[in-house]
C-alpha cells in the first residue's frame, strides 16, 4: 500500500507539472530547441518554475517508491501521470471526457492492474553482473540517441514525438539507476554512494531528459509528446529492472499473455488519452508552422 500511494502520488505531481511546463515552453523561441539556452530562458517563467517544482516533488516520491518496492511494480503506476495531466488540461480547455476519454482511462487502469496481477513482480534489490548492467544501459541509451538523431530530420511537429520517446527511455533508465543508488546507500552508506557513478549519472540523465522534454513541449501540442513520454518510460524501466536489478516476473504462458495484454492496454490507453480534446490541441509555434504550410500549399 505504501508503494502504491507513493507511486500514484508521484504520478499526480508529474502529470500536473508536465502540463504547466508545456504551457510555458510552447511560447519559447524556436532557435533554442535542444539547447541549454531553452532552460535558461524558461527559468524566467513562474508557470514553468511551478511545473518544475511539481515534477521534482514527483521525482522525489517516485524515488521513495522505487526504494520501497520493485521497479516493475512502480513503473506501471507512474504511467498514470497522464490521467492527472488530462484532469488539469481539462479544466484549462473546459472539455468533457466523453466516451473516448473514459475509454482511455479504463484501458490505462485495466492495463496497470492486469500487468501487475499477471507479472506478480518479485525479487529486486540485487544487482546483476556488470556486463549485464552495461549491456541493458547501452541498448536503451543507444535507442534514445538514435531517436534524437532521427528527430532532427523530421518536421518540427513530428519531431516532438521522437524527442519525447527518447526522453521517456532515458527517464526509465534514470528510475533504474535511482533504485541502484538507493541500494548502494542502504548497503554502504553515503561514502559508497558518493564513490559510485550512478548518482552522477542520474543527475546527468535528468538534465538531458529535461532538455529533450522541453524541446518536445516547445515543438508541438502536448498530445504529440506526452503520450510517447508516458509510454516509453515504464517499458525502459521494466527492461532495466528485469535486466540488471534482479526483478522477476512470472513467465508461464498464461502470465506472459497477461503481461503482454496489460502493457498493450497501457500503451493504447496512453495514446487514446493523449489524443483526447482535453489536452491542449496546439502550441503557438506549431499553429504558425501549420498555417504557413497550408498557405504555401494553397498558393501552389
Amino acid at each position: 500500500m505504501t508503494v502504491f500511494l507513493l507511486g500514484v502520488g508521484a504520478a499526480c505531481l508529474l502529470g500536473l507539472g508536465f502540463v504547466l511546463q508545456q504551457h510555458a515552453a510552447s511560447r519559447a523561441p524556436r532557435d533554442q530547441l535542444l539547447s541549454y539556452r531553452l532552460l535558461l530562458g524558461l527559468m524566467r517563467s513562474r508557470e514553468w518554475l511551478l511545473g518544475i517544482a511539481l515534477m521534482v516533488c514527483g521525482q522525489v516520491l517516485s524515488a521513495l517508491a522505487l526504494n520501497a518496492g520493485r521497479i516493475s511494480l512502480v513503473e506501471p503506476l507512474l504511467a498514470t501521470n497522464l490521467l492527472f495531466a488530462m484532469a488539469l488540461a481539462r479544466r484549462i480547455t473546459r472539455q468533457t471526457l466523453g466516451a473516448s476519454g473514459w475509454g482511455g482511462v479504463l484501458l490505462l487502469a485495466a492495463g496497470v492492474t492486469v500487468f501487475i496481477l499477471s507479472g506478480s513482480p518479485t525479487g529486486g534489490g540485487t544487482e546483476k553482473g556488470t556486463l549485464r548492467h552495461w549491456l541493458v544501459f547501452g541498448i536503451v541509451a543507444g535507442l534514445a540517441l538514435l531517436l534524437v538523431s532521427l528527430a532532427r530530420r523530421l518536421p518540427r511537429v513530428r519531431e516532438a514525438t521522437l524527442l519525447a520517446l527518447a526522453a521517456g527511455l532515458l527517464y526509465g533508465v534514470q528510475d533504474a539507476l535511482t533504485r541502484t543508488a538507493g541500494l548502494r546507500l542502504d548497503h554502504g552508506g553515503v561514502g559508497l554512494l558518493l564513490r559510485s557513478w550512478q548518482p552522477y549519472a542520474v543527475v546527468a540523465i535528468g538534465v538531458i531528459g529535461l532538455i529533450l522534454v522541453q524541446s518536445a513541449f516547445e515543438s508541438a501540442p502536448l498530445k504529440m509528446s506526452l503520450p510517447a513520454l508516458t509510454a516509453a518510460q515504464p517499458l525502459a524501466g521494466i527492461a532495466c529492472g528485469v535486466g540488471f536489478l534482479g526483478d522477476r516476473l512470472t513467465l508461464t504462458p498464461v502470465a506472459l499473455a497477461g503481461e503482454a495484454f496489460g502493457m498493450l492496454c497501457i500503451v493504447l490507453g496512453v495514446v487514446v488519452i493523449g489524443r483526447h480534446p482535453a489536452l491542449p490541441d496546439a502550441c503557438p509555434h506549431a499553429m504558425r508552422q501549420q498555417t504557413g504550410t497550408d498557405r504555401e500549399m494553397t498558393y501552389r
